[in-house]
């Protein structure tokens, strides 16, 4: 099953979590992938462990020098790129009340400016009739309290979706959003709350499938929107949550 053979792809944040997953499906599918991360011993970690066809780049998503110079990196070696995984995403929690603009500004740095400006560098590169993905989350739609600089930078992410597959239509780009719900990542930790204070079997009593995800459930979807498959899909937002975004939130 390579329905994405003699394509080659790029997945920013893909040395871990749903990036990593996506670019291990996307291999397997026959791709050739290209993984970025700001974190040189991690990324090198998951291309030893990808393996063959797989290349990486050291880029910061929130900082705009290093997307430039990924653009110039993909443009020297392969040209054009087929597909466009913007993954790379942090989250932050806390009151609304106590929101500084220091974690503002580094949140939306990385999740919506970094990813707006990934795009448009790496829009040149995009052969006409390729495709664009976008990770967004759940929280774009649901407005959980706590997270209101995620929620916000998540909900631009899912309007710049939507803007870029009317935008880009001309270029028979497809452009499409992914929402997923709770999933077994790295994001909690690395927001700095301790794993002993992830109650995940709370968070599965919320959803009507019983448990979280899994990166590679997300993986699948992103796969098949980024294959030939999925080519009557554009402008679309995919929620991928085990239905927590219709099951009643209190009680």
């Amino acid at each position: 099953m390579e329905q994405l053979q003699h394509k080659t792809a790029v997945i920013t944040g893909g040395n871990s979590g749903i990036g990593y997953a996506t670019a291990a499906d996307f291999l397997a599918k026959g791709a050739k992938v290209l993984i970025t991360g700001r974190n040189p011993e991690a990324v090198q970690q998951a291309v030893d462990t990808l393996g063959n066809d797989t290349d990486s780049f050291i880029a910061d998503q929130g900082k705009i020098a290093d997307t430039q110079k990924l653009a110039e990196y993909v443009r020297d070696r392969y040209g054009k790129i087929d597909i466009l995984f913007v993954n790379a995403g942090i989250a932050n929690f806390g009151p609304f009340s106590q929101v500084t603009e220091e974690s503002f500004d580094r949140l939306m740095d990385i999740n919506l400016k970094g990813a707006f400006f990934t795009v448009q560098y790496l829009l040149p590169l995009i052969k006409d009739g390729g495709t664009i993905i976008l990770l967004s989350s759940i929280n774009a739609l649901a407005g959980m309290p706590g997270a209101s600089i995620y929620n916000a930078s998540k909900a631009g992410l899912n309007s710049l979706g939507r803007t870029l597959s009317r935008e880009l239509a001309s270029r028979k780009i497809r452009v499409n959003t992914v929402n997923p719900g709770p999933v077994e990542t790295p994001i909690l930790q690395k927001a700095g709350i301790p794993e002993e204070a992830i109650n995940k079997d709370e968070m599965a009593k919320k959803l009507p499938a019983g448990r979280i995800g899994q990166p590679e459930e997300i993986a699948k979807l992103v796969s098949f929107l980024a294959s030939d498959e999925a080519s009557f899909i554009t402008g679309a937002e995919y929620n991928i949550d085990g239905g927590f975004s219709v099951h009643p939130l209190i009680g």
